[in-house]
Formats: C-alpha cells, sequence, structure tokens
C-alpha cells in the first residue's frame, strides 16, 4: 500500500509541539463527567433555531454527544464517534466507508442527511450525501455533536430531510498548551498533536497534526478484500474574543488513500473558514461566515472529481419583543465542479457550476408562561428545481418543571443532485444501465412528530418521540424503453417511536441508553415498476438499540462498557447483530493517560452494510492509547 511518509507527519508533530503556549491560558475546564444530572440539562444546542437555547426547552428529538463520551467511547474516528447517538444507524462496509442516516433512508449514497462542521456543509452536490472516507477532526477538540433526528429544514435548508448533525469544535481559548495521543491495535494505528496559546491580550490558538493507518479486513467468505488505507490532516483554529463575541478563522488540509479489491482511491483537500458573531442593543445577536472549501477525489477506473465551494451566510436572533422571538437571515453557496469521466461512467456536462440562495425566518411565540409555539419558513432556490419552500410549526408545553410536550409539522425536500440529472453507465452511449433525467425533480417529505421530554428526579432523565415521514417522489430507476431511466417514480412511509435517557446510579456510576423501532413501506407509483439498484430503500433495521455504562472505579481508573443491537438489513440481506464493546482507563499521572479498548469482545465477526461480495466482516480488535498532556 502506497502510505504518506512517516516523515511528513513527524515534521508536523514537531512543528506544532514547538510552539510557545502561556501558562496563564492553562484554563481549568470542569469534566463533563463531574457534572450532575441537572447541570447536564443546562447544556445549551444551537441546531434547532440558530441560537443558544437549554436542551431541557428544545421541542426537537436532538441527542447531544459530548467531548466525555466520545474519549470514554474509544472512537478514533468522527464516523465511529456518531454511533454515541441512538437516533442513527451507522453502516461500516469496509475499513474507510460508512454509511449513515437517521430515520431510514440508509443506502451507499444516503441523502438526507444534513452534516455540517462549525457550520460548514460537508455533503456533496454529486449526490446529496456525505464522502465519509473524507470526513476527519481531531477528535479531542470536539466540543458536542447535536444530532437531530427529523427535518430541519427551515433553518439549515433542503436535505435536512431525516435529520441534522451538527459537529461543534471548542474554542481554541479552551484549549491551551500541547497534547499528544498515539493509538496502536491489531488493525490501526494513529498518532495526533496538538499545541494551543494566546494571541495578544484578546485572542488564542491552536494547530494540531494527525495520521492514521488502517489494515485491510476480510469477507465472510475469508477472502482478503485489501482496502487498507491511510490518512493525514492538520489544521488550525484562531479566535479573538470582543464583548459577546468575536473572530474565529479555522481551516484544515488533508490527504489520504483508501483501496478497495486493491485499486487506490486518492483524496485530497482544504478549507478556510471565517465567523464574526456579536451581540447588539437588548441582547440581540447576529453571526456572519463565509468558507471556501476545495475537494479533490481519484477513483481509478471510475472518476475523479474536483470541487471548489464558496459559502456566505448571515443571521440574526432578535431580542424578544411583545413575546415574539425571532431568528432570520439567508446565504448563497456556488459550487464549481470538473469531472473526469471513464468507460464504466460519465457525468454529462462534465463541467457544472450549482448555485443555492436562501432567506428563512422563524418566531418563537410565548402565547402563556408555560406554552410556546414556533412557525418558520425557508425559501430556498436551487440551480435544478427552482424554489423549494420549507415551512415549519412547533408547540411545545411544560406542564411542570423539567417536562416537555411537544408536537410539530414540517415539509422538507431532498433537492437533485448530479448523480440524478447528469449520471450515464457506461460512459459512452448506448447508456444501457442507468441514464440522468433532466426533469428529475425535488424528492419531498411531510412529516408529523409528538415528543416528550422529562426529568422526573435529579438522577434520572429520558426523551421519547413518536414520528411519522410520508415520502413522495422517491427516486426510482426505471425501463422507458430506450434504456434505464432515473426518475421520481415511489412513493413511501415510515412510522417509528424513538427514545433515550440516562440514570446516574450513584455519582461515580452513569448508564445511557436508547432506540429506534420503527417500519418502512416504500412502493412504486401506479403504473411505475422501479428497478432498485441505485434506487433501493427500505435497507434499514426495524430495531436498533444501545446501552452504555461510564464507572469511575476510583478517580484514576474508568471501566465503560458498550452493547449494542441492530436488526436485520433485509434488503441486503446483512443479518442482526450485538456487540459488546469495552474500555479500561487509567489516569497514570496529572499528565499522561493509558487506555485499552475491545470492540466485538464477545463476537467473532460481523457484517453492517453492503452488497454480500463487496461488504467486510468485522472481528475484535484492540486498541491501546496513550494520551499526554503536560
Amino acid at each position: 500500500m502506497k502510505t504518506l511518509p512517516v516523515r511528513r507527519v513527524l515534521t508536523l508533530a514537531l512543528l506544532v509541539a514547538s510552539l510557545p503556549a502561556s501558562a496563564a491560558t492553562r484554563i481549568q475546564v470542569a469534566e463533563v463527567a463531574d457534572l450532575s444530572l441537572e447541570q447536564l440539562t443546562r447544556i445549551t444546542v444551537t441546531s434547532v433555531s440558530r441560537r443558544e437555547e437549554r436542551l431541557a426547552d428544545v421541542p426537537a428529538s436532538i441527542f447531544v454527544i459530548t467531548q466525555e463520551d466520545i474519549r470514554r467511547s474509544g472512537a478514533t474516528s468522527l464516523p465511529e464517534a456518531l454511533r454515541l447517538a441512538p437516533n442513527l444507524h451507522v453502516g461500516r462496509t469496509d475499513t474507510s466507508q460508512y454509511a449513515i442516516a437517521a430515520r431510514g433512508g440508509n443506502t451507499g449514497t444516503a441523502n438526507k442527511m444534513l452534516v455540517l462542521v462549525d457550520g460548514r456543509t460537508i455533503y456533496t452536490p454529486l449526490f446529496s450525501g456525505v464522502f465519509w472516507d473524507a470526513q476527519d477532526v481531531m477528535l479531542e477538540d470536539i466540543e458536542r455533536i447535536e444530532v437531530i433526528s427529523g427535518p430541519a429544514g427551515t433553518v439549515w435548508g433542503t436535505n435536512g430531510v431525516n435529520g441534522v448533525i451538527n459537529i461543534t469544535t471548542a474554542s481554541s481559548r479552551l484549549t491551551p498548551g500541547m497534547l499528544a495521543s498515539a493509538t496502536a491495535g491489531n488493525f490501526e494505528r494513529g498518532i495526533a498533536v496538538r499545541q494551543g496559546g494566546t494571541l495578544g491580550q484578546r485572542g488564542s490558538y491552536r494547530m494540531y497534526a494527525r495520521h492514521y493507518d488502517r489494515d485491510s479486513h476480510r469477507s465472510a467468505t475469508d477472502a482478503d478484500l485489501r482496502d487498507e488505507g491511510d490518512r493525514t490532516i492538520a489544521g488550525f483554529r484562531a479566535d479573538w474574543e470582543r464583548g459577546q463575541g468575536g473572530l474565529t478563522l479555522q481551516g484544515d488540509v488533508y490527504r489520504a488513500e483508501h483501496r478497495a479489491s486493491g485499486v487506490p482511491r486518492e483524496l485530497s483537500g482544504g478549507n478556510l473558514l471565517g465567523r464574526w458573531t456579536g451581540q447588539l442593543d437588548r441582547g440581540a445577536d447576529y453571526r456572519v461566515q463565509a468558507y471556501y472549501d476545495r475537494t479533490e477525489r481519484e477513483h481509478v477506473g471510475q472518476f475523479t472529481e474536483t470541487r471548489d465551494t464558496f459559502d456566505l451566510e448571515a443571521n440574526r436572533s432578535s431580542f424578544p419583543v411583545s413575546n415574539h422571538h425571532v431568528v432570520w437571515g439567508g446565504g448563497y453557496r456556488a459550487s464549481r465542479d470538473r469531472i473526469g469521466n471513464s468507460a464504466a461512467l460519465a457525468f454529462m456536462p462534465e463541467r457544472r457550476t450549482l448555485a443555492w440562495g436562501n432567506v428563512f425566518a422563524q418566531d418563537e411565540i410565548a402565547i402563556a408562561s408555560n406554552l410556546k409555539a414556533t412557525l418558520g419558513v425557508r425559501l430556498e432556490r436551487n440551480s435544478y428545481s427552482g424554489w423549494e419552500w420549507l415551512p415549519n410549526a412547533r408547540v411545545a408545553w411544560q406542564p411542570a418543571e423539567g417536562q416537555l410536550l411537544w408536537a410539530a409539522a414540517s415539509r422538507a425536500v431532498r433537492a437533485p443532485s448530479r448523480i440524478d440529472r447528469d449520471l450515464y453507465v457506461p460512459g459512452s452511449p448506448p447508456y444501457t444501465v442507468i441514464k440522468g433525467n433532466e426533469d428529475f425533480d425535488s424528492e419531498i417529505a411531510r412529516v408529523v412528530e409528538v415528543g416528550w421530554r422529562t426529568q422526573p428526579s435529579a438522577a434520572f432523565s429520558f426523551s421519547v418521540t413518536a414520528f411519522r415521514h410520508k415520502f413522495d417522489d422517491l427516486r426510482s430507476v426505471e425501463d422507458f424503453g430506450s434504456g434505464r431511466v432515473i426518475s421520481n417514480g415511489q412513493t413511501g412511509r415510515n412510522t417509528g417511536i424513538e427514545g433515550w435517557g440516562s440514570w446516574r446510579v450513584i455519582p461515580a456510576w452513569r448508564l445511557t441508553a436508547g432506540f429506534v423501532a420503527m417500519d418502512e413501506k416504500f412502493t412504486p407509483k401506479e403504473g411505475r415498476i422501479d428497478l432498485g439498484g441505485l434506487a433501493s430503500l427500505g435497507n434499514d433495521p426495524k430495531l436498533a438499540a444501545s446501552i452504555r455504562s461510564h464507572w469511575d472505579v476510583t478517580p484514576a481508573h474508568e471501566l465503560d462498557f458498550a452493547v449494542r443491537h441492530v436488526g436485520v438489513l433485509s434488503s441486503s440481506q446483512v443479518p442482526g447483530y450485538t456487540v459488546l464493546d469495552a474500555r479500561a482507563g487509567w489516569r497514570v499521572s496529572r499528565t499522561l493517560a493509558l487506555s485499552l479498548a475491545i470492540e466485538n469482545l464477545f463476537d467473532r465477526k460481523h457484517a453492517e452494510f453492503g452488497a454480500v461480495t463487496a461488504r467486510a466482516v468485522f472481528e475484535r480488535t484492540y486498541l491501546l492509547r496513550v494520551t499526554w498532556k503536560p
């Protein structure tokens, strides 16, 4: 396997480690594990309304993954950390590829989730989904991950049909000094280093570098899939505080090589983001953000893609006046790509620039002291289907302190992508396998939800939500006589219930658990026949559940367990599985920590996602981690 030179990684690590740090910036931040459950309910989130509000008051199905959750999970990648959210189905195909979705619709080209990193949208207009093999952050820098299941199109836009994953990294003010970590296991090895410090009286910074390489896995027939891979990423963040706001600049560059059946897939790219926040009179606040993102991909023998994206957005939250609290804003994004076609497949035209413009407004109305209604709408225009409207209505009632009953009705859309309009297989005529459709329109979802969140005691809280998604104009592949054409030939519905809770049994022992149970049905429209393949839907478990235990055995010793169950994926014939993961942690000293994580402790091997001929089976893995923070 061709790998990036270790010398390059060590050079980056030494550069970061050599940066100065001021002892005055060593701010002591309380660990989430030390907080009481009552304090945990005061965690603020921003994903639902684009303004800070208490998690306990949010009328939406939202789960928050904290930095402490990530640390104690033993996760080494962003997709693995997302397994902590019970409202997500995370299916791993091989060493580097994942399919991740909420409330169904999980395919290799899953396209109904919006994913953001510090406000930067990371989905690709190529298929309206996420290339998870290209996404990475330094996990130690993540402050929280907010996972919304259900539509959030009013504030975030098209493609937020089944949910939003909003990843927020900590201010550089909270990460002073040096941190270095190394991991080694039977399938994976990695190193990471970070250095933070001050910039004058009001500023702070951090720089980091991270590298990993992973071995190949085997198939169910014990064949070597030759799917090994490696990745290097480096980046920075700088923050300047000014009153209740300030300026943030951050960026990342990366390069990776992954393989499938020995065929290389090379990735590289970078991004640069700037954000200005502030507060106006009487507490109103504003936020202006712009970023540039460049990605390059080469799938040998299939296609190459070079993409440049520019995004600008602004929003403002007004001070509550006459029982109204309004958030409004707008934005513009342009994405230009250049595709290199092959004999296997083609995107035509080979070059295309797509643009999206939007305005939105959302008003929270206090009807009574314990009753609020939220009304919002977003108007968004895209290059393919023109104007889309995304309305949302919510009502929230607090019958008593610590209880919230809420209901919502929303309309969301998944806008057309390059794969719907411009894909042709094979790469030259006659296109006998698949032809794009210039008339392909947006997929539509109409969603109703009812939820209840409560904290009956200081040690126990839980949330439960019932939902029904009704879909129309879903993607299909049909034979129209001249070949197979991508079309809007399917309808469907998804009905289910999801819930999660937390119980601090004793101060040193906390349990968290969650589940999703749902029933999907997708059918062709009258007189239409879906031939499946690219459009295959319903590939989701009817039941998924998890339970995690975090026990502080002593002030210096931790013991963590997680049990995950995922039901059968019938359409791709993936058996259901149940696994137990374990982790032991030891804080050797104030500066040194060790941990040993074991995945699939009692399960010899299992598959998670993908076609029988291509998917990997995952065996028991061991991972030793050393973390040094002087």
